[in-house]
């Protein structure tokens, strides 16, 4: 059975329906997309490679 996924909204997104945001769903692996046009697809991370991402320092 498939599960519905939950997106959240990044809290780096604006406040206003203009903003620029992205959205991002965890399971098994990690979805990220556009929150304004969200049928035009995701990017796929595997779990360890988005923890890597999210860590890593500038």
């Amino acid at each position: 059975m498939l599960r519905e996924r939950v997106w959240r909204k990044s809290s780096y997104s604006g406040a206003t329906e203009d903003s620029n945001c992205v959205e991002v769903s965890f399971a098994r692996d990690v979805l990220v997309r556009d929150s304004k046009n969200a049928d035009a697809g995701t990017l796929t991370f595997s779990a360890p490679a988005w923890r890597a991402f999210v860590q890593r320092q500038p």
